[in-house]
């Protein structure tokens, strides 16, 4: 289905405004204990962007979605020919795939934007690729000051790595998406752009609201957070060398490095939450959990390792993941290769054009009983190659259309 065709049926989708900024918003519920909030939220949103729900729910959950989300965004599932180990990377990519606006805000299911938000990363996207804003909790139990602390730490030494992005939908198009059989998704698409020549800005003072996990989810995230940094060796190093560190300085019984190292932890945290205004959405006591963040670390990025090694990856949603994100040479090669193909198929094209005239009129002439004689357009058609055997393939996603919300059609 043509994506524009697929927004004007759509409900949610008034093709008489035009707010300039679509929201992608790809997810996958095994519950609607957050229905009511959600729904609320998509309500809040309605005035302010296009929204695309790319749902990738089981079908009882999805129905129940369809007929509470009619009129709030266009309700589509994942593109069937999309099969990455990362679900989320499907519904992004069918999301862009839907998209009008060439400025498009991806966001995981628990970021709340507010109209300012919106309105900055609009602007930001008018000369950058990819826009990279700052996620803070709120509300603010235990658990999301403890994971605030790695936050403050990202941000003392660079940006954190949020759960949204702005992005130019030329740009990721042209780039042909980003890969999404890795765990670290974000990184792989931050590469991604990089490695395409694509601009990234990182405003620390453009905060973006994030509702915490419960405490469930937290624990359940601690070794799959590790996992990433296996895409970043230096950091994952560093992480690995505590543990040894700490027992050795116990053993001697010499815990002046270990107290020494908790108060530059602090300090370093202190210092990214001072940053850009920091202190209005970062509260003080969140700094105080970074040695106990660190500590987290050490033993998960262990945990991590082992993960890899002895299982083959981490087990998420249902697939296992081997890689953490690409490194970026690799991803510098791949742009380089599509960049060569792209090059070279104007030429292919011109050649195609000139061969399947003469096949055509050859085939005028000829009562051969050859294929090419028989079905001499079939050489002709458009693709990205100038081979027929690769011609673009037309994706398609489920639509919610109007009279039908409780059931794809």
């Amino acid at each position: 289905m043509d994506p524009d065709v697929a927004l004007d049926m759509n409900p949610g989708v008034d093709p008489g405004v035009d707010p300039g900024v679509d929201y992608v918003l790809p997810l996958r519920w095994s519950d609607d204990a957050g229905l009511e909030e959600f729904t609320a939220y998509l309500r809040r949103l309605r005035p302010l962007v296009r929204v695309i729900v790319v749902d990738g729910s089981p079908a009882a959950l999805f129905a129940r979605h369809a007929a509470r989300w009619e009129g709030l965004a266009l309700h589509v599932r994942p593109d069937g020919d999309l099969d990455f180990a990362n679900g989320k990377v499907n519904g992004v990519i069918t999301g862009l795939r839907l998209a009008r606006a060439e400025h498009v805000v991806i966001a995981d299911d628990d970021v709340r934007y507010g109209e300012g938000e919106l309105a900055r990363i609009d602007a930001l996207l008018r000369n950058a690729d990819l826009v990279r804003p700052q996620n803070h909790f709120d509300p603010m139990p235990w658990h999301a000051r403890w994971d605030t602390a790695r936050t403050l730490l990202n941000r003392g030494f660079g940006a954190d790595y949020p759960g949204t992005f702005g992005v130019r939908r030329s740009t990721f198009l042209a780039m042909g998406g980003y890969d999404g059989d890795v765990l670290f998704e974000n990184l792989e698409l931050i590469r991604t752009v990089r490695a395409h020549g694509g601009r990234e800005d990182r405003p620390l003072d453009l905060y973006v609201r994030r509702l915490p996990p419960d405490p469930r989810h937290f624990w359940s995230q601690r070794v799959r957070q590790a996992y990433d940094d296996l895409a970043q060796p230096a950091r994952m190093a560093f992480f690995l060398a505590i543990a040894p560190a700490l027992a050795v300085a116990l053993l001697r019984r010499r815990p002046g490095p270990a107290l020494a190292g908790a108060g530059l932890a602090v300090g370093l945290a202190e210092i990214g939450r001072r940053r850009a205004g920091g202190p209005q959405v970062f509260p003080f006591t969140a700094a105080l959990f970074a040695p106990v963040w660190l500590l987290e670390r050490a033993v998960c990025s262990w945990l991590a390792l082992a993960t890899r090694f002895l299982r083959g990856g981490v087990f998420y949603a249902g697939r296992r993941i081997p890689a953490a994100a690409h490194p970026p040479r690799l991803l510098r090669r791949r742009a380089r290769t599509r960049a060569q193909r792209r090059a070279r198929t104007p030429a292919q094209t011109s050649t195609q054009t000139q061969t399947c005239a003469q096949t055509q009129r050859s085939a005028q002439a000829a009562a051969s009983g050859s294929l090419a004689a028989r079905k001499p357009a079939r050489l002709c058609e458009p693709s990205q190659n100038g081979l027929e055997a690769d011609r673009p393939q037309r994706h398609s996603a489920t639509v919610v259309r109007p009279g039908s919300m409780t059931a794809p059609s």
